[in-house]
């Protein structure tokens, strides 16, 4: 009888062990596949010959009482993009649109420093095939149409759809799913408005500390 416990333990434990192990590898290749997935989105936005840092690892918190307007309940980071010269050139970060047709639109914006519109890309929806999915970019290049753009270019009160009095595509038979993404777009151009300087100011800090710490490394060698 203990001879059959010891068994049933050793099995329990070497079963144990090999769930665990598969467990951690199963979960290390699908962080490693969102994190690839992540990259290519950034760099959709932002080209690699465009930046001349990480822009995974490069990011800032997006503060608490930003979450709202960017309708992100969790929160997220900012990607800075930064020049030859270690200056940000660029913004990346997400927003959710809560009131799409068939529930939440998540994406990511990626503005130049100037508040322009660097591109758009939808990353996750519900939205109806053939309809309102058409604001992804693989379904067509409506999303395409924000590049360029910022706060006033065009006019606030512009940023609407066409059938609302805006300066933007609506889809046959599918309005709002494009209006909600017009919205969150316009609502995060006015969160960069009001982070701007603070952003600037943190990766401006950042970058002069990693030269600094570069220039203690070479005084060291």
């Amino acid at each position: 009888m203990r001879k059959n416990s010891l068994t049933l333990a050793a099995v329990a434990l070497i079963t144990a062990t090999l769930l665990a192990t598969t467990y951690h590898g199963t979960k290390d290749k699908i962080e490693t596949a969102q994190r690839e997935l992540e990259q290519k989105t950034l760099l959709e936005i932002i080209p690699v010959e465009q930046h001349s840092n990480d822009l995974l690892l490069d990011t800032e918190e997006i503060p608490e009482h930003f979450w709202p307007t960017l309708g992100l309940p969790e929160g997220g980071k900012v990607h800075i993009a930064r020049n030859e010269n270690g200056a940000p050139s660029a913004v990346i970060f997400p927003a959710i649109a809560p009131d799409g047709y068939s529930g939440k639109i998540k994406m990511i914006i990626g503005l130049n420093i100037d508040g322009s519109i660097a591109g758009v890309r939808i990353t996750e929806h519900g939205e109806t095939p053939g309809l309102g999915d058409k604001v992804d970019l693989a379904k067509s290049n409506w999303v395409l149409g924000f590049d360029g753009k910022s706060l006033g270019n065009p006019s606030l009160n512009r940023w609407a759809v066409k059938k609302d009095g805006g300066d933007f595509d609506q889809f046959t038979g599918a309005t709002i799913t494009p209006r909600a993404v017009i919205n969150q777009i316009s609502r995060a151009l006015r969160y960069f408005q009001e982070d701007k300087k603070r952003l600037i100011q943190r990766a401006t800090r950042s970058q002069s500390g990693i030269n600094n710490d570069e220039q203690g490394d070479s005084h060291g060698n």
